[in-house]
């Protein structure tokens, strides 16, 4: 069986200045947003939901997801405004 194949990521919370962000090797947009949630420092969130851009390094396409930080849902934000 083969690792599913894997990618660096650029990812920061959307309310915080993008100097904030941390380069993940992930499998997929969404689960970079996930590990960027899973490990940012709760004094740095406003609230139970927070959203993330990522954007894949190689390429420069950016993805938004909205992140249920209570049930952990993960979900494209309704406006992307990242590009």
């Amino acid at each position: 069986m083969t690792a599913p194949p894997t990618c660096q990521f650029s990812v920061y919370a959307r309310h915080l200045d993008s100097h904030h962000a941390r380069v993940l090797v992930e499998a997929s947009f969404e689960a970079a947003a996930i590990a960027y949630a899973e490990d940012l420092d709760p004094s740095l969130l406003e609230g139970h939901a927070i959203s993330v851009i990522v954007r894949e390094l190689p390429s420069g396409h950016a993805r938004c997801f909205q992140i249920d930080l209570d049930a952990g849902d993960v979900a494209p934000c309704e406006r992307d405004r990242t590009n």
